[in-house]
This record gives structure tokens, C-alpha cells and sequence, in this order.
């Protein structure tokens, strides 16, 4: 059997961003357990924001045919998104319009979606921890058809998270976070 295979996407492109230091910690969690992690920016795959008139006229952005297929080459996705108006960030609900839209001769539209594992985590200065946003996200990812594990990390008061080596410190953090590796990590495998 091949080596399971995570991609993590933080929601963030801000420097210093509380959610990529969560994607980091997150993809050193998965490292930790044996996975073969990959941690991606998407300020690599830079998009549009999505109009069906412009994919009418130039099709699907390169950077979303490429983004889809990175997503198709791993057993599970972890995505790790700020808050923003207790809702999902731009950058993320546009980043799943346009590889919803990604369909490759052989496959069903979708199909990224539906043969693979999502977690979702997020980090907030608040004392809900991106929850909402979360809420918001596993809604998008299940019209999708996405299989999203239950299990999710919501970091609290995040700007307080961490030790002086970006660690998680808080007990309670830590064993949330390793629950639902855990449980990522099994439900992938099961689908591989």
C-alpha cells in the first residue's frame, strides 16, 4: 500500500497569519504520525473571483486546473481558515468555486471532491475560534459532495496559542488537534 498522502491548505495568505502557523503545526502533527504532508499557499494558485461569464469565454484558470489536480494526488485535505464576518473568507470560497468547476475527460464533475477525506480546522483572536467559519466551510465542502470527518479543530484566543516555538501549549488545544489528525488519518486510509 502506498504511503497516505495529506495536503494542507491554510486560508491565509496574511503575513504572520494565526491560521498558517496552525497549517504548520497541523502539517508537523500529520508529519509526526508517518504521513507524506505537503503545505501549500495559495497565493501560488492565484484565481479570479469566479464569474461563469469569464469561464464561458476562457474556461478554467491554469491555476485551478493545477490546484485540483494537487488535491486529486493526496488520500486527504486539511484546510485551515480564518473568520471573517463569522464567515468563510473570500479567498477560500473562491478558491472551491473554481476547482468545482475542474472536470477532466475521465471523471465526473466533482469527483475531487467525493474520493477523498476533508478536515477543517481555524484559528481566531476570539474565544469562538473560527467555528462559524468552519460551520460555513463544511457546508460549501458538503454540496460538493465531500466526505468531511466530524471531528475539527476550532483554536480560541489563538494569539495566545502558542509557545515562543509556534507549539500549541494548551493541553486542551493539543488534544483536539491530535484527535482529529487521528481520525483524518483513518478515515483516508480507509478510503484509499
Amino acid at each position: 500500500m502506498s504511503a497516505l498522502k495529506i495536503l494542507v491548505i491554510p486560508g491565509s495568505l496574511r503575513s504572520g497569519s494565526l491560521n498558517a502557523k496552525l497549517a504548520a503545526a497541523l502539517a508537523q502533527e500529520l508529519a509526526q504520525a508517518g504521513v507524506d504532508v505537503s503545505r501549500i499557499s495559495l497565493a501560488d494558485f492565484p484565481l479570479p473571483i469566479y464569474d461563469g461569464d469569464l469561464q464561458a469565454r476562457s474556461g478554467v484558470p491554469q491555476h485551478a486546473v493545477n490546484l485540483k489536480r494537487m488535491i486529486g494526488s493526496h488520500h486527504g485535505v486539511l484546510i485551515v481558515t480564518p473568520e471573517y464576518n463569522s464567515s468563510v473568507p473570500a479567498l477560500v470560497k473562491n478558491t472551491i468555486d473554481w476547482v468545482s468547476r475542474v472536470q477532466d475527460p475521465h471523471e465526473a464533475r466533482g469527483d475531487v471532491f467525493r474520493n477523498r477525506t476533508f478536515a477543517l480546522a481555524g484559528a481566531s483572536q476570539s474565544r469562538l475560534g473560527a467555528a462559524r467559519a468552519l460551520g460555513a466551510l463544511r457546508l460549501i465542502l458538503t454540496s460538493c459532495h465531500a466526505n468531511v470527518i466530524a471531528s475539527q479543530l476550532t483554536l480560541a484566543f489563538a494569539d495566545q496559542a502558542y509557545d515562543d516555538m509556534d507549539r500549541l501549549k494548551n493541553q486542551g488545544d493539543i488534544d483536539a488537534m491530535r484527535e482529529m489528525v487521528r481520525q483524518l488519518i483513518d478515515i483516508s486510509q480507509r478510503m484509499m
